[in-house]
């Protein structure tokens, strides 16, 4: 089944009605935690394996820095430990967490985003649901934290899947997993989730109808989507195509205005569209860390104008809609 146990998440997939997923688990599991084309996988997998065992007192999955344990469970020397098996796995982008006592304050303050959403999404108590583009799990675990009866995040880094699992060592969440894949990796017409997030994701995407077509494909009947991404200001109809990079990213394909979302939305049958928020991202949300030590939004911006990417683009801007079928 592949570098790590996921044989418990394909009896869930299975019980939770998603045996098509279950089946093509084991080639996910084999093309995205390929060590022939991964080759820093062995240096993550070392880094893992030098993690101690702690007895966790207690967690909390409803806090901005989600938490396994408390500082007083472990002494100094394995705090060290802890906290040098888990720089090993640098870069953090997504958290931030704490570990035993262990702050890993990460490039990105997810919660942000996720205190931005989660008083207006349906309930996740007792829903399936599917994280497009996760990273290592920080939102899968906040769901879990709403008591959705199972998340399934989806990433093609396997970094991003080496840094779950070193969570949930201590975590040790059952209805919690990170996939190595791609939202195209799924297989077709699923229609078996009940929520399905896709955050940061879309201008990533050569077609962006594409990906919308996978998104709906992936949901159940009445299920909801979540989508985050980046906006401009703008009429219905008006898109930013980068010609070259876009904030020092270079597969920026499609940024459109919110009107035009909606409009995308909508022409891929989607219903019930409603703009949840609109922000413009702050250098206090994303930010270079001891955890993420490479350049970051401050980096990526005008110097004399903080409104203007490097490459005179507007400055990034968000926007969280939620549809559905």
């Amino acid at each position: 089944m592949g570098l790590f146990d996921y044989e418990p998440l394909v009896a869930r997939l299975q019980d939770f009605e998603l045996s098509a997923l279950a089946a093509t688990l084991p080639k996910l599991l084999d093309q995205g935690l390929d060590e022939a084309r991964y080759g820093d996988i062995p240096r993550w997998r070392n880094a893992l394996a030098s993690l101690p065992d702690i007895s966790i007192s207690n967690n909390d999955l409803n806090a901005a820095f989600v938490r396994a344990g408390l500082a007083l469970d472990v002494s100094a020397s394995t705090k060290f430990q802890l906290e040098m098996a888990l720089h090993g796995l640098h870069p953090w982008r997504k958290g931030p967490f704490d570990i035993a006592g262990v702050s890993i304050d990460t490039e990105w303050r997810s919660d942000y985003k996720w205190d931005r959403l989660i008083g207006t999404i349906d309930s996740l108590e007792g829903r399936r649901v599917l994280d497009v583009g996760c990273g290592n799990g920080y939102h899968c675990w906040r769901m879990a934290g709403e008591k959705a009866a199972l998340v399934v995040g989806i990433d093609p880094t396997p970094l991003f899947v080496m840094q779950f699992w070193a969570l949930q060592k201590y975590l040790q969440n059952p209805s919690v997993w990170v996939v190595p894949a791609r939202c195209e990796d799924l297989p077709e017409k699923l229609q078996a989730f009940d929520t399905v997030f896709s955050m940061g994701v879309l201008y990533h995407r050569r077609s962006p109808f594409d990906h919308l077509m996978e998104l709906r494909g992936a949901l159940a009947v009445d299920g909801q989507l979540v989508l985050e991404t980046l906006v401009i200001d703008g009429a219905d109809g008006e898109v930013l195509v980068p010609e070259g990079r876009y904030s020092k990213m270079g597969n920026v394909w499609f940024i459109p205005s919110v009107l035009t979302l909606c409009s995308w939305l909508r022409k891929m049958k989607f219903r019930d569209i409603q703009i949840i928020d609109v922000s413009m991202t702050s250098t206090a949300e994303q930010r270079a860390t001891a955890w993420m030590t490479f350049h970051s939004l401050s980096d990526f911006l005008d110097p004399d104008d903080a409104r203007k990417t490097i490459e005179g683009y507007p400055a990034p801007q968000r926007a969280v809609v939620t549809a559905r079928l």
